[in-house]
């Protein structure tokens, strides 16, 4: 059986496109997202588009519709890569294990380095935190290691209000 996460990687590697996910929808929907450094554009959706429905018809990949997108404001952290990609950035964490009776943050996530760490951090278990933020400003400081982590996803502020005039 065709791995079709590693299938989509290879197909758009020359295009320097990160596939954040590949996903089956309901009625042969595929949904592919991707993600760029600095950001994705509706050209990039175009192109990754064409290449993974040429490729997806030589491989015999079964689907009736195929949606080609960015992950958004709100992206998913599910790698270890994308938590060291948006290390300074704001975050929302959803922990699996409750400290102090919560288990979902919101802050800074930072990566915590190896000196004088607890001996559960790894290479592929690394360890970081979350400032948490507070109407005084910074919070306490929240430390966890990648394999703690249920779910994780950017949460930037956004401002509507647009300038002043």
């Amino acid at each position: 059986m065709i791995d079709l996460i590693q299938l989509t990687r290879e197909a758009l590697a020359s295009m320097d496109l990160e596939v954040v996910s590949v996903e089956r929808a309901p009625m042969g929907l595929l949904r592919v997202t991707i993600d760029r450094p600095d950001g994705v554009r509706i050209e990039h959706c175009e192109l990754a588009s064409r290449q993974l429905s040429r490729v997806y018809e030589v491989e015999d990949i079964d689907y009736r519709r195929l949606e080609v997108g960015s992950p958004g404001v709100d992206r998913p952290l599910r790698t270890v890569e994308d938590f060291e990609r948006f290390a300074g950035e704001r975050v929302e964490i959803r922990l699996f294990e409750a400290v102090d009776g919560q288990k979902t943050f919101v802050g800074q996530l930072l990566k915590n380095d190896a000196e004088g760490k607890q001996e559960t951090q790894t290479d592929e278990n690394p360890s970081y935190a979350v400032v948490l933020e507070t109407k005084k400003g910074v919070g306490r400081r929240v430390e966890f290691t990648f394999d703690e982590v249920e779910r994780a996803k950017l949460n930037p502020l956004l401002n509507f209000k647009g300038k002043k005039r």
